[in-house]
C-alpha cells in the first residue's frame, strides 16, 4: 500500500518545522553548546511545582470543564487585567490549552475557510505557517527585514489593498525571533487598519512578561471586538513541561474556538490548572529576578557581537538575538551549519523563520551564563579563523 495515497496532499507537501529540524541535525556534535531552543533554563519556581503536588495528594486528578476551572480562567483574566490593561469574561472569553501551541491550532481551525489567507509579518515563529496550512488557509508573508523588523500601518494597507482574500493578521510581540516589541501609538495605528480592512487580529503575547526597560502593550486595548490573545506560563514561569496555554477572545469569536478546542484536546490536565492558579496568583510577579538576568545575558551576547563586527537587532523583550550573517556566506543555511560543525556552537538559521529571516541568524540566551561566554569566545575565533582564511585565498 502506498501510504503517501492516505496522507493528505497538503501535509505531505508541508516543509519541516526549521527550528527543531536544524537543532536535531546538530545535536550529536561532540561538545556542542546549543543556543537554539526557547526554553529558559530556570526551574519552576517551588510554589508552583508544590501546588501541583497538592494536587495530586488530594486526589485532584479527573476531568475538568473543558473550557477550564472557572478559577483558572478567572485567575488568567484577573492576571492579564491588572498586568497588561485587557479584560476578559472568565466565564465566556476565556480558554485554557495545552500550550499555546494547541491554541494556535484550535485559533485556525475554527477562523479559516479553505483558501483563506493570513498575514505573517516575517520573521516569524514557523508553527504559524503549518497550522494555517493544516486549517486549509494560505500565508501571506509581509517581510520585514527593510522595516527594522516592524509592522507599520502603511504597509499593512497596502497589504490588505493588494491581498483582498486576507482576513487574519498575526502579531506576535514581543517577537520570536527578533524580540522587537510595539508601543501603544503603534498598535492602536495597526489596530485602525485591521478594523478598516476587516480584518481578525490574533495576538501571540506568550512572552509579555519578558519585556526591558518597557511595558509591554496588547492590541487587544485597541480593537478588542476583533482580537483573540494567545498566552501562557511556559516562558514566563519556566513550565515549558507543563504545558499550558490560554486563549482570551470576545465571546462572539470564542465559542467557535471553544467547539474545536473540545474536540481536539477536550481539557487541560486538572493537576497543571492547579499549578496553573498558584503561578497567576502568588507568582504573579515571579518573572522579575529570571527577567533581570535574562537581560544581563542580553547585554554579555550584544556586546561579543558588537566586537566582532555583527550587526544585530537589540531585542526589547524575549529571549533571542537576531543577527545578520558575515557577509562572505551566501545563505543563513551555510554560516549557521559552519558555525556547528567546526566552531560547535549551534544556532538557527534565518531562513527557519520564513522570507524575512534569511541572512540572519537567531541566538537563545534562555541558557546559563558560562554557556554564553563559552560560545561568544567561540563565535569570536570562528570568526577570526574565517577573517584569515579569507586573507590568504586573496593574498
Amino acid at each position: 500500500m502506498n501510504q503517501n495515497s492516505i496522507i493528505r496532499d497538503a501535509i505531505l507537501s508541508m516543509p519541516p518545522e526549521g527550528i527543531s529540524t536544524f537543532s536535531k541535525q546538530i545535536e550529536d556534535i561532540p561538545g556542542i553548546i546549543k543556543l537554539t531552543v526557547g526554553e529558559p533554563d530556570f526551574d519552576t519556581p517551588d510554589h508552583i511545582k508544590s501546588a501541583g503536588i497538592w494536587a495530586i495528594q488530594e486526589n485532584d486528578t479527573h476531568y475538568t470543564d473543558p473550557l477550564g476551572t472557572l478559577a483558572v480562567r478567572q485567575a488568567a483574566a484577573d492576571f492579564v487585567a491588572k498586568k497588561y490593561g485587557i479584560f476578559y469574561d472568565a466565564k465566556t472569553e476565556v480558554v485554557t490549552t495545552i500550550g499555546v501551541s494547541e491554541a494556535i491550532l484550535d485559533v485556525f481551525l475554527a477562523l479559516l475557510e479553505p483558501g483563506d489567507e493570513v498575514f505573517l509579518p516575517s520573521p516569524v515563529f514557523p508553527v504559524y505557517q503549518g497550522a494555517i496550512s493544516i486549517a486549509g488557509g494560505k500565508v501571506d508573508y509581509i517581510n520585514l527585514a527593510n522595516d527594522n523588523f516592524k509592522l507599520t500601518p502603511e504597509r499593512l494597507r497596502q497589504e490588505a489593498q493588494e491581498n483582498p482574500r486576507a482576513k487574519t493578521i498575526l502579531l506576535t510581540t514581543p517577537s520570536n525571533p527578533t524580540g522587537v516589541s510595539y508601543e501603544d501609538d503603534e498598535l492602536e495605528a495597526l489596530a485602525a487598519v485591521a478594523r478598516e480592512f476587516d480584518l481578525t487580529v490574533i495576538s501571540d503575547e506568550i512572552y509579555a512578561e519578558i519585556t526591558y526597560d518597557k511595558v509591554h502593550s496588547s492590541i487587544a486595548k485597541f480593537i478588542p471586538e476583533r482580537t483573540i490573545v494567545f498566552n501562557g506560563l511556559s516562558k514566563s514561569h519556566a513550565m515549558t513541561g507543563w504545558r499550558f496555554g490560554v486563549i482570551f477572545a470576545p465571546e462572539s469569536l470564542m465559542e467557535g474556538i471553544a467547539k474545536v478546542h473540545v474536540f481536539n484536546s477536550y481539557d487541560v490536565s486538572s493537576i497543571v490548572q492547579k499549578a496553573a492558579i498558584e503561578a497567576f496568583t502568588v507568582g504573579i510577579n515571579d518573572i522579575d529576578p529570571m527577567k533581570k538576568i535574562y537581560k544581563e545575558r542580553r547585554d554579555l551576547v550584544l556586546a561579543a557581537l558588537e566586537k566582532v563586527g555583527i550587526e544585530a537587532v537589540t531585542p526589547e523583550g524575549a529571549f533571542y538575538i537576531f543577527a545578520k550573517i558575515p557577509a562572505n556566506y551566501e545563505s543563513s543555511l551555510e554560516f549557521c551549519t559552519a558555525l556547528a560543525e567546526q566552531a560547535r556552537v549551534g544556532v538557527v538559521p534565518g531562513d527557519a523563520f520564513g522570507p524575512g529571516g534569511e541572512g540572519y541568524f537567531r541566538i537563545s540566551y534562555a541558557t546559563s551564563t558560562a554557556n554564553l561566554e563559552m560560545a561568544m569566545d567561540r563565535l569570536t575565533d570562528f570568526l577570526a579563523a574565517d577573517d584569515l582564511a579569507l586573507k590568504s585565498q586573496e593574498a
